[in-house]
């Protein structure tokens, strides 16, 4: 292997996210990073600490990303459009990126983690100020939400929703959320 010169941690980020992408998480080695990057594996302990370094690293990154795409969906739309719009952007990222949203999902013990997801917090915060809700309220529907979302969106993956229209379910899983928010708080529909 030919040594690779100025190596740099977002280079072997982007290669870890490309193998995760391609063949999804349980690919992910340091030895398939570093075949990748055309360099020997211990290069790698300059820029990540290990292969736990390097998924808490990832989970930052992707944590950031899908926190952009869901502030991205709900620019310029509020209200029910507004969960809508959040709602299909996640289920759209968790899907067609798989290995993404699990590391999205990972625990890791670090200021940078909590403070890349407060991104999709805060978008959810503002979906849900429009109906209403006192701030326990907007978490428990925040919570809601994430747990529907999450649980269409990994059934889905898992080919484990049957048969059927799973856009039309989905859109009813949407509009049962929407309605038990109105009904929670006395908001007239619209």
């Amino acid at each position: 292997m030919a040594r690779r010169r100025g190596l740099e941690k977002h280079d072997v980020i982007d290669a870890a996210l490309e193998i995760v992408d391609r063949d999804g998480l349980d690919a992910l080695s340091l030895k398939a990073v570093a075949d990748a990057l055309a360099v020997q594996s211990p290069s790698l302990y300059s820029h990540v600490d290990g292969l736990t370094g390097l998924l808490d690293d990832l989970a930052i990154a992707v944590t950031a990303e899908f926190g952009e795409t869901l502030r991205d969906s709900v620019i310029g739309v509020s209200g029910d459009d507004a969960v809508g719009a959040f709602a299909r952007a996640y289920r759209r990222w968790a899907t067609d990126h798989p290995g993404r949203y699990e590391l999205s999902l990972r625990k890791v013990d670090s200021a940078d983690k909590r403070e890349v997801g407060r991104g999709a917090i805060e978008t959810m915060d503002r979906v849900l100020a429009g109906f209403g809700l006192s701030s326990t309220e907007a978490r428990s529907a925040g919570r809601t939400l994430r747990a529907a979302l999450h649980g269409f969106s990994t059934l889905e993956a898992a080919d484990a929703l049957g048969r059927g229209r799973h856009d039309a379910s989905f859109e009813y899983l949407i509009a049962l959320f929407v309605h038990g928010i109105r009904v929670g708080t006395s908001e007239p529909a619209g």
